[in-house]
């Protein structure tokens, strides 16, 4: 019976997979199609990250390019904005879009946006527990079961659901940042001319992509969340 208890949660995890599979192959064939579109003013996704910390004033952040695809990130321990080899070298509206989004998050860390501030002070306690709340959960239900542990076993279970709502709200806070780092991003770039019409659209359209893999990711953990409350609330009787 516990393994069918279990199976909301294994079709929650399930769908949401494949709707990530399915906006992250999308993704890929966006960026993959914005690659052909080569930008008119010649400048490397290096360049486009460079000038717009410039002008921006920040002259702490350095720009450099690390292995990988998609790999791309801003790293605010260090204040580094990592482009991938592709990014960081080719002269397209995606090496653009991305560039611009990773300066994007630079820009968010030299003005103290709150959820940047906020989403950096959850790090640490995501990384504690996000590995185990599921394991503690799962205990807690399994504890709950039973007559002799089954108060018990609730409260471990809550314990658990404490631990994940962290994940879930690190998902949560994630989705302002992204979107706020791709708005800096379009707004710079349409205000200093840099791109043609063609260009901007094509790093528009990838960049609202990129950000629907964040979307998925929150509704994910949202629904996961609200599984786990109910199974565990739903038992108290």
């Amino acid at each position: 019976m516990m393994g069918f208890g279990y199976m909301g949660y294994y079709v929650i995890i399930g769908i949401v997979s494949l709707v990530s599979w399915l906006v992250s192959s999308q993704l890929k064939r966006k960026f993959a199609k914005y690659s052909k579109v080569h930008l008119r003013n010649g400048m490397s996704g290096a360049e486009i990250a460079t000038k717009m910390l410039a002008d921006h004033g920040i002259r702490d952040v350095e720009v450099i390019s690390i292995p990988g695809q998609l790999t791309d990130h801003y790293n605010p321990t260090n204040k580094t904005v990592n482009l991938s080899e592709v990014v960081y070298n080719e002269r397209n509206a995606s090496s653009a879009a991305v560039a611009a989004h990773e300066v994007g998050h630079a820009v968010q860390h030299a003005t103290a946006y709150k959820y940047l501030t906020m989403r950096s002070k959850l790090v640490p306690v995501v990384q504690m527990t996000s590995r185990m709340s599921q394991w503690v959960i799962f205990g807690g239900i399994a504890l709950m079961a039973t007559e002799a542990m089954g108060v018990a076993g609730q409260y471990v279970a809550i314990a658990g659901l404490v631990m994940m709502s962290f994940a879930t709200l690190f998902s949560v806070i994630t989705l302002p940042v992204e979107y706020d780092a791709s708005n800096r991003a379009l707004a710079w770039l349409k205000n200093k001319n840099m791109l043609t019409p063609e260009e901007y659209k094509g790093s528009e359209d990838a960049l609202k992509w990129a950000a629907r893999t964040y979307l998925v990711a929150a509704l994910g953990a949202i629904a996961s969340l609200l599984y786990f409350a109910l199974r565990i609330f739903g038992n108290r009787n």
